[in-house]
């Protein structure tokens, strides 16, 4: 009996984590969905794909905005979609900013790293 062939197999979960901080389950569910928007088995989604991944989201772009969506997500400019421009594209949703209070903590953390006598400022020498 053989085995389902893995639908992860070639799929750089290291590269695509580190261009989209999406973990590896996200990453795997994100396959998953992709697989379903690529009906006809080309791993690639087109830009009428895109439109209607964006409107099952809840958006509506314009032609132009969806034509800018895709420049931006279209790296390799073939006009398709690939799987790893997919994840970046979703990452975007997916991905939370962090909130307000981590931010101001994280910017604390990272001026008293330079304000070492803790005065309040950083002079210029230390810059």
């Amino acid at each position: 009996m053989a085995g389902k062939p893995d639908p992860y197999a070639g799929i750089d979960f290291d590269e695509i984590n580190e261009a989209t901080a999406l973990e590896p389950d996200e990453i795997k569910c994100l396959k998953t969905c992709f697989d379903l928007f690529d009906a006809k088995k080309q791993d690639f989604l087109s830009a009428d794909d895109l439109d209607e991944i964006l409107r099952a989201m809840g958006f509506r772009p314009s032609k132009e905005e969806l034509l800018d969506i895709l420049k931006e997500i279209d790296e390799d400019g073939s006009g398709e979609i690939e799987f790893a421009e997919f994840c970046q594209l979703c990452a975007k949703f997916l991905v939370e900013d962090p909130d307000i209070d981590t931010m101001k903590r994280e910017l604390k953390d990272a001026f008293r790293i330079y304000d070492k006598k803790g005065e309040g400022f950083i002079t210029m020498d230390t810059l």
